[in-house]
């Protein structure tokens, strides 16, 4: 790893928990980005308001697998 990569991890480890999850999660977005294709206002604003109610315990958080084998079994 470059000399800049290891000070930029060990300023981001000098952070707060909630600072590192800001950086981590722009790492991230930037990570998932396609060349040229940005994100509409709209739907920026979509993703800010779900990671919003994740952050603030306003929605329900489920478990991936529960959520398909209940639908599998609704479908038998």
């Amino acid at each position: 790893m470059s000399t800049i990569a290891e000070k930029i991890v060990a300023d981001a480890l000098a952070l707060s928990p909630q600072a590192r999850a800001f950086v981590a999660e722009r790492l991230i977005e930037s990570l998932d980005a396609t060349v040229g294709g940005e994100i509409s206002p709209a739907w920026r604003e979509e993703i800010q308001k779900r990671c919003r109610e994740l952050d603030e315990g306003l929605v329900e958080v489920r478990d991936a697998a529960d959520v398909f084998a209940k639908a599998y079994e609704s479908l038998e």
